[in-house]
C-alpha cells in the first residue's frame, strides 16, 4: 500500500523527479528550473505551505567529507605499487616467516617443456617428467625456490613440514590442472620476486581422494610476503585457494582473474594485512574473497570486481549471487583501503553470516545490479549486509547502491550501530536498515534515498550523539522511519528530511522540531539559531521538496527554550559535514519562523507523519502511519 501511495504521488508531481534521479543522471545535483526557491508545481508561500528562500553560502573553516562525488566516483582496478610498513613482527607468531629458518634449498627453474632441479636435502624426493615436478618430503627447513617459464608445467609438493615456497619471476601453466598444488596440511610461505604468472587450464585431471581447488591450492596455509608481483588467472575455478587459511603482508602486488571461481577462497580465515590486491570475478554467483569464517582487513588496498548475476542454489534451497567479500563468520576491517564494485543482478559489496565491524580504514563500495528473482524468490543488491550485528566506529565509508527495487545501502538482521567514522550512502531504498534496533551514538552520517527511507529500523531507533543528514525520498517515505516503535533521542546533531517522519519519543531528553510542510529547493543554506542568534544547526538542503517534513534536532534545543528557523543564510568557519555545520556562525538569510519549543518534541505546521511513532506529544504531531 505505501509503494502504491507513493507511485501515486509521483504520478500527480513529475515537476519533482529532478531531484531524485537514479544512478544514470546526475541526481543529487539536478537544479529545479526555478530561481524563486519554490519548486515548480508547489504552492509557494501561500496555504499551509512554508517556502525557504533559495540560496546561502558557506565558508567552513574545517571539511569532514563532502557528498560532491558521492554519485559519481568509480572503482576500478589499480595494480600501482603500495607505500606501507609493518609496525612490528610479532615475535612468537608462527605465521611470520621472520620466526622460521629455512637452511636447506631445492632449486627448479622451468625452461620450455623441461624443468631442471638443483640441491639435494636427506627426506626430500624429487620426480622430474618433462615440466612436471613432484616433491615428496619429510624434511624440516627447506626451501623451494621456482623460476623460468613452462607453458606446460606444474609443482607439486607432498610435505610433512612447514616449508618455504620463494617465487622468482616465474610464468607457469598447467593445461590441465594447477601450476601449483600443495598437497600439504603445513604451513606454506609463499615469498614473491619479480613477476610470477599462474595460469591453470579449463579442465583438471585430478588424483582420486586429492582436492585441487584452484590455480594456486593449498590443503595447508599460504603466508604471502616478499616484494614482488602475483599474477593469477583462473580458468577452471577458483584463483588462490588454502583449505585452510591466507594471509597476505605488505610489498607484494597480486591480481586475480577468474571466469569459473572465486578470486581467493578458504576455509578458516582470510586476513590482508598489507600489500596491493585486485580481484576481477565474471562467474555467476561468484565471489571476489569467499571465506567460511572470518574475513578481515587491517591494511593494504584491495580491490574487488564481481560481475556475475545470481542463480538457484539447489543444495541450499534459495538463490545466491555474486559479492565482492562473504564471509560465513564475522567481517571486521580496521585499516587499509577496500574498493569494492559489483555489477551483476542481485550482487552484494560485503556480506556477513553473522557480524560486521568496521572500525578504521577505508571502505567504497558500488553495487548497481538489478534485483534477481528465481519463483518466488530474490536476491537483492545491498552495499553491506549483516546477517548479524553491524557496528561502524571509525573509518571511511562510502556506499552507492542503485540497482532498484530492493538496492539497500548498509543493513543488519540484527543491531545496528554506528559510533564513529564518516559514513556517506546513496541508494535507491533504504540508505541504512536495522531490522531489531539501530543506535547512533557517534560519528558523522549522511543517508540519501532516491526510492525509500534513508534511516530505517524495523526495530527502536535511538540517536546519542553525532551528525546526522537522512534524506528520504517524497511521500510516504521519511528520513527516519522506526514505524511504531521508541524513537529516542538523547544527543547528536540531526536533520531528517522526506515525506514524512517517525515522531520522537517523550522519554526524549534533547528536544526536536518536526516542520511541516515545507517546500525547499536544492543547496538552500538553512539554520536553526536560539533565542541569542547562536547557530545550532545549520545545514545545505541536498533536494528539493515541496510539502516536506523536517525532522530537526540539536544540542541546545531544550524543551521552554525557544529556536528561529533561518533561510538563504551565509554560514562561515566551524566543521562542516556534507553541508551540515553545528560550530560555525550563521548571518544574513530571512527568517522562515520562530518557534517556542513547548514540548520534549514540538512540531510547527505538521499534523501526522508517515513514519509513525509512539509518543507524539500533545498538541503537535499526529499519530503517524498506522
Amino acid at each position: 500500500m505505501k509503494r502504491f501511495v507513493y507511485l501515486l504521488w509521483l504520478a500527480v508531481s513529475l515537476s519533482f523527479a529532478a531531484a531524485c534521479s537514479s544512478e544514470s543522471g546526475s541526481g543529487l545535483y539536478d537544479e529545479p528550473d526555478s530561481s524563486t526557491g519554490v519548486v515548480p508545481g508547489g504552492s509557494g508561500s501561500s496555504g499551509s505551505t512554508t517556502s525557504f528562500k533559495s540560496g546561502g553560502s558557506s565558508s567552513p573553516a574545517t571539511v569532514l567529507a563532502s557528498n560532491a562525488t558521492l554519485t559519481t566516483f568509480d572503482v576500478a582496478l589499480n595494480t600501482s605499487p603500495l607505500s606501507e610498513t609493518e609496525s612490528s613482527i610479532p615475535a612468537d607468531d608462527e605465521d611470520y616467516i621472520e620466526n622460521s629458518e629455512f637452511t636447506s634449498t631445492i632449486s627448479i627453474v622451468y625452461s620450455g617443456s623441461s624443468a631442471t632441479v638443483t640441491g639435494s636435502v636427506s627426506g626430500v624426493e624429487v620426480t622430474v617428467n618433462g615440466a612436471d615436478v613432484l616433491v615428496n618430503s619429510t624434511a624440516k627447513k627447506v626451501e623451494y625456490a621456482l623460476s623460468g617459464s613452462s607453458s606446460d608445467g606444474r609443482f607439486k609438493l607432498y610435505s610433512e613440514k612447514k616449508f618455504k615456497l620463494s617465487l622468482n619471476s616465474l610464468n607457469l601453466t598447467n593445461n590441465d590442472g594447477a601450476p601449483i598444488n600443495i598437497q600439504s596440511g603445513k604451513r606454506a610461505f609463499v615469498v614473491l620476486s619479480g613477476t610470477n604468472t599462474l595460469k591453470d587450464g579449463s579442465s583438471y585431471n585430478t588424483t582420486d581422494g586429492e582436492d585441487e581447488k584452484g590455480c594456486l591450492f593449498s590443503e595447508g596455509e599460504l603466508l604471502f610476503s616478499g616484494n614482488g608481483t602475483l599474477n593469477v588467472t583462473g580458468n577452471y575455478k577458483h584463483g588462490i585457494v588454502s583449505d585452510d587459511y591466507i594471509l597476505l603482508r605488505p610489498g607484494n602486488i597480486i591480481n586475480v582473474t577468474t571466469s569459473k571461481g572465486h578470486g581467493l577462497k578458504a576455509n578458516d580465515a582470510v586476513t590482508i594485512a598489507g600489500g596491493v590486491l585486485n580481484v576481477s570475478v565474471s562467474g555467476t554467483a561468484k565471489k571476489g574473497i569467499s571465506c567460511d569464517s572470518i574475513v578481515v582487513v587491517k591494511g593494504g588496498r584491495t580491490t574487488i570486481l564481481t560481475s556475475g548475476g545470481g542463480e538457484w542454489d539447489s543444495e541450499e534451497n534459495d538463490v545466491t549471487a555474486s559479492a565482492g567479500i562473504k564471509a560465513d563468520d564475522n567481517f571486521d576491517m580496521s585499516g587499509g583501503e577496500l574498493y569494492i564494485k559489483s555489477t551483476g543482478s542481485g550482487g552484494k559489496g560485503i556480506s556477513s553470516d553473522i557480524d560486521v565491524n568496521i572500525s578504521g580504514g577505508t571502505l567504497k563500495v558500488i553495487t548497481i545490479g538489478a534485483q534477481y528473482k528465481y519463483g518466488s524468490y530474490d536476491a537483492k543488491a545491498k552495499g553491506i549486509k549483516a546477517d548479524g550485528n553491524l557496528t561502524i566506529s571509525g573509518g571511511d565509508v562510502w556506499v552507492r547502491a542503485s540497482g532498484g527495487e530492493g538496492s539497500e545501502g548498509i543493513e543488519s538482521k540484527k543491531v545496528m550501530t554506528i559510533s564513529g567514522g564518516n559514513v556517506l550512502v546513496y541508494t535507491y531504498d533504504d540508505a541504512f536498515n536495522a531490522k531489531s534496533a539501530l543506535n547512533i551514538t557517534g560519528g558523522n552520517l549522511y543517508a540519501y534515498s532516491t526510492n525509500n527511507d534513508a534511516i530505517d529500523s524495523n526495530g527502536s531507533l535511538t540517536i546519542s550523539g553525532g551528525n546526522v543528514i537522512a534524506s528520504g525520498t517524497f511521500a510516504p517515505e521519511d528520513g527516519f522511519d522506526c514505524d511504531q516503535n521508541t524513537f529516542n533521542i538523547t544527543g547528536g546533531v540531526l536533520i531528517g528530511m522526506g515525506g514524512g517522519t517517525s515522531t520522537p519519543s517523550n522519554t526524549s531528553t534533547q528536544a526536536s522540531l518536526i516542520f511541516g510542510q515545507a517546500t525547499i529547493i536544492q543547496n538552500t543554506y538553512i539554520a536553526i539559531t536560539n533565542a541569542s542568534g547562536k547557530n545550532l544547526l545549520s545545514v545545505k538542503l541536498p533536494r528539493s521538496y515541496s510539502g516536506a517534513t523536517l525532522l530537526i534536532s540539536a544540542p541546545g534545543m531544550t524543551k521552554g527554550s525557544s529556536v528561529t528557523v533561518k533561510s538563504g543564510v551565509t554560514v562561515k568557519g566551524g566543521t562542516d559535514f556534507c553541508g551540515l555545520n553545528s560550530t560555525g556562525t550563521v548571518s544574513d538569510g530571512s527568517d522562515v519562523a520562530t518557534i517556542s519549543l513547548s514540548s520534549i518534541v514540538t512540531s510547527h505546521n505538521y499534523s501526522g507523519g508517515m513514519g509513525g511513532g509512539p509518543g507524539v506529544p500533545p498538541g503537535g504531531g499526529g499519530p503517524g502511519r498506522p
